[in-house]
């Protein structure tokens, strides 16, 4: 009787204290903060990381309804900028020209440890280095942004400038123009072009720019404003994404599936190509420290906009990135 009393006993306590346990429930609706985040490229494949982030809730659990935008990148650096919204993803070098102009935008996440850019030229060319490139002819999207930036510095890395070739503005049809012979090579997203290329049977040498100087790339934006009133929100908006970033480059498979939700055709495309597409892009994410921004990076990133002259002078670059909420 007695046993059967202090059973009972432990049971009443063992359920006293299970039922006293506190759960901290999913925010709702109403308590989310909205965030409107421009990613300045069409839905792609490269952006899993995202997509994977709101649908396995990482945003949601943050605090955070997030919202892709895919409006262009200028555009969103000056909107971070004047508050108008209060984060963006994009590459490091409109960071330092945005802050030129006196935009108090700051780089709080690097998402690409790898510059993403590079010049590809046929193996038939004779083209085996960028040394190799002076008097040929380049075509790349325009005369902007990190396509760009990131053939300057390559150039610069082989002691070619600008003048030493001619440059193409061709918009984003580099896989046409050096199939078609147009140019003798094309500035590409070293991840996405020369997979097009290698699909078609094209045979091609890539000069990544990675490969060459260490430049910042594209990463999570906010402003001054953000940082001194709601620091929360930063360290949730950049904590939530790397998550998204961890689990898609360990789960590419299960990433591409989710891909599909958000990037239209994506399931008709050629499944083998955009795979390999992500498979190129998670290489440039990997770092034994993600979302870490190297200092070393800006000096470079710095050196090549003055060299360009789209600086006119040196920027405080340890106002420009702010490595306190990588984990």
């Amino acid at each position: 009787m007695k046993r059967k009393m202090l059973i009972a006993a432990i049971l009443a306590v063992t359920l006293l204290a299970a039922c006293s346990r506190t759960t901290t429930p999913s925010p709702t609706p109403q308590q989310l903060v909205s965030v409107r985040l421009p990613v300045g490229y069409i839905p792609n494949v490269q952006f899993a990381p995202l997509y994977v982030a709101i649908e396995k809730g990482y945003y949601r659990d943050a605090g955070l309804d997030i919202s892709i935008d895919y409006s262009m990148e200028n555009d969103n650096t000056v909107l971070v900028a004047t508050n108008d919204i209060q984060f963006a993803v994009v590459s490091g070098e409109q960071v330092l020209l945005a802050r030129a102009q006196q935009m108090p935008v700051v780089y709080v996440m690097a998402w690409y440890q790898q510059y993403p850019v590079g010049i590809a030229a046929k193996t038939s060319s004779g083209i085996t280095s960028v040394a190799d490139l002076k008097g040929k002819k380049l075509g790349l999207p325009g005369l902007y942004g990190a396509s760009y930036i990131g053939a300057i510095a390559l150039l610069d890395s082989a002691g070619l400038k600008e003048s030493d070739l001619t440059l193409d503005s061709i918009g984003f049809n580099q896989v046409e123009m050096l199939i078609t012979d147009n140019d003798d090579a094309v500035v590409v997203y070293s991840a996405n072009e020369p997979v097009q290329l290698r699909k078609l049977g094209e045979d091609i040498v890539l000069f990544k720019v990675s490969d060459a100087i260490d430049l910042v790339a594209n990463g999570l934006i906010t402003n001054e404003a953000t940082l001194a009133e709601k620091p929360e929100l930063v360290r949730a908006m950049v904590e939530a994404t790397l998550k998204g970033i961890t689990y898609a480059a360990d789960h590419p498979e299960e990433a591409f599936e989710i891909s599909k939700k958000y990037v239209t055709n994506l399931a008709e495309a050629d499944q083998e190509t955009q795979m390999q597409v992500l498979l190129e892009s998670i290489k440039h994410w990997q770092a034994d420290r993600p979302g870490y921004s190297e200092p070393q990076a800006w000096e470079n990133m710095q050196r090549i906009l003055l060299q360009m002259g789209l600086l006119s002078g040196e920027q405080d670059l340890a106002k420009a990135y702010d490595n306190r909420f990588i984990p």
